[in-house]
């Protein structure tokens, strides 16, 4: 993305906050690919005959976002951060209805593959327990939460988080690291293989 259009991108994003409507719509094509491309690499962690595509589930979300009453993003990082979790949301809701209508009740079984270095050393697990994980170690952390959301969902560079974040990259590394075994504890006790 050139200069310009990141900067455009913020002038959206803060005429969003402001309640222009037209904005949203300018907004679409200028984050698009890198929307779509973070949507691809959360679909290739999902089953093989998942009926959501990537174009659905980057719409889905992105009307999800322009709906919210308060829409406040700093910059196309912050955004892109939020429509990654906005993504993963859409698709813990489509899990758990799937559930729901398929077995009337439980926990979704959709699988996450390991992220090369993200998450080496991470086995398979499902995707609501992971979630409700990363929500319980939230209370604790908001940071570290963050951190886990953005690295293992939205699929940034330590050094993205930190810009996105205002902190440096040794403190994302920090806080990586004992998330990371925070969440395999969490994940023990309960049962499932994570991270």
């Amino acid at each position: 993305m050139s200069r310009r259009d990141s900067e455009s991108v913020t002038i959206l994003l803060e005429a969003m906050s402001k309640g222009d409507v037209g904005a949203a719509e300018k907004l679409l094509p200028l984050v698009y690919a890198d929307l779509h491309d973070r949507a691809e690499r959360l679909m290739r962690r999902e089953r093989r005959n998942h009926t959501l595509q990537p174009t659905a589930l980057v719409n889905e979300a992105y009307v999800r976002l322009v709906d919210q009453r308060v829409s406040h993003w700093a910059n196309r990082s912050q955004f892109l951060g939020v429509a990654c979790e906005a993504m993963h949301r859409v698709l813990l809701d489509y899990a758990r209805s799937r559930n729901r209508l398929k077995r009337g009740g439980g926990v979704a079984h959709v699988t996450l593959p390991e992220i090369a270095d993200a998450t080496a050393g991470w086995e398979r697990s499902t995707l609501a327990p992971l979630s409700e994980a990363i929500e319980a170690l939230a209370t604790l952390d908001e940071r570290q939460a963050t951190i886990v959301k953005l690295r293992y969902f939205a699929g940034l560079s330590e050094q993205q988080i930190a810009a996105h974040l205002g902190v440096s990259r040794r403190t994302v590394q920090h806080d990586w690291a004992h998330a990371r075994a925070w969440l395999r504890r969490r994940l023990a006790e309960e049962g499932t293989d994570g991270p």
